[in-house]
């Protein structure tokens, strides 16, 4: 029993995570259906997150200190959380989340320049798995050109890019300023979300406002959103700190699973034959990456010597530490 409750419950927190992502447009799409805009919602859904993780987590704020690694990680989360939020208001969600989740592309090329990691032939490849099926699905019969059709799937496809962006700066800000609390990146995030999507909401038109009782319900539910993402993050958190950092990223997929399902029941969206050859192209890619990027003893990488010294690779880099040997030292996982 003990030994289950070792690795069954850190499972069931990532699975219970990822269900929460992939349910969580609902929620935002019933704010926008309130005259709450997506900028709008991405800004005070991540303010209240910010401040569920600073009240619950404040002793951990003498960790931070100052790099300029803060506020481009703030930004990277900004954009993922805006393109996020707004792509699956405004855009047929499956789709937009398969776009979202071409990072083993965008991390092979950002872990290159940022971490000098070096670009493999397998990392390439699964790149281009990846890319090829967001081709396939966004092959346009009357375009013919491979381009997302609308606004909500480039906003999807930023949100992707933010993301990978997010956790290539992730693995490099554990091992600039190694004291600073994983509560504290959580609460950069957060924070950068918010002070992005409230600039961005500057120049997306305002609907009529709510009023009245629906004032009052579309404040309880950023307050609830605020609280339900928080608290998921930190419960994910939990799952990730206690399983094996690829074995944690297929668990993940799960979660379009759900969106799938969720799209489905709720929004009555049905992906058609090149969605389904194309995610499946997408999943295929994260999960051998998941696959090839296990634990394993790695030579010292001099150029990776830092004075110093959401996420799968955030959790790795907690449990594992960068020893200063070089052995073990964390690598994005593309």
């Amino acid at each position: 029993m003990s030994n289950w409750l070792r690795t069954g419950w850190p499972t069931l927190a990532i699975m219970l995570g990822a269900s929460v992502w992939g349910m969580i447009w609902y929620p935002l799409r019933m704010l926008a259906s309130l005259g709450v805009t997506g900028t709008a919602a991405s800004a005070l859904t991540s303010a209240a997150g910010c401040l569920f993780v600073l009240l619950v987590r404040h002793r951990a704020l003498k960790t931070v200190r100052w790099h300029w690694l803060l506020p481009a990680l703030a930004l990277a989360a900004g954009i993922t959380n805006l393109g996020f939020v707004w792509g699956s208001i405004h855009g047929q969600v499956m789709r937009v989340l398969l776009l979202f989740y071409l990072t083993p592309a965008w991390t092979a090329l950002f872990a290159h320049f940022i971490l000098h990691e070096r670009l493999t032939w397998s990392g390439a490849g699964l790149a281009a798995l990846s890319l090829a099926g967001a081709m396939t699905m966004l092959w346009s019969p009357q375009l013919g050109i491979p381009l997302p059709g609308n606004l909500a799937e480039w906003a999807g496809l930023a949100g992707g890019m933010g993301f990978a962006m997010s956790n290539v700066l992730i693995l490099k800000t554990s091992r600039v300023l190694p004291q600073m609390k994983p509560e504290m990146r959580t609460a950069t995030i957060f924070g950068g979300a918010a002070i992005f999507s409230a600039c961005a909401s500057l120049f997306e038109a305002m609907p009529a406002p709510p009023t009245g009782a629906h004032l009052s319900t579309a404040g309880w539910l950023v307050l609830g959103l605020g609280f339900l993402l928080a608290s998921n993050n930190m419960l994910v958190q939990y799952g990730l700190a206690r399983v094996p950092a690829n074995r944690a990223s297929i668990i993940m997929l799960f979660e379009l699973v759900v969106t799938a399902m969720s799209a489905w029941l709720f929004a009555g969206e049905i992906p058609g034959p090149r969605e389904w050859a194309g995610g499946a192209c997408i999943v295929l890619a994260s999960a051998l990456s998941s696959w090839m990027h296990r634990t394993k003893t790695m030579p010292p990488d001099p150029a990776n010597q830092d004075p110093g010294v959401a996420t799968a690779c955030e959790a790795d880099i907690d449990k594992r530490g960068d020893h200063k040997d070089g052995k073990n030292r964390p690598r994005a996982m593309v």
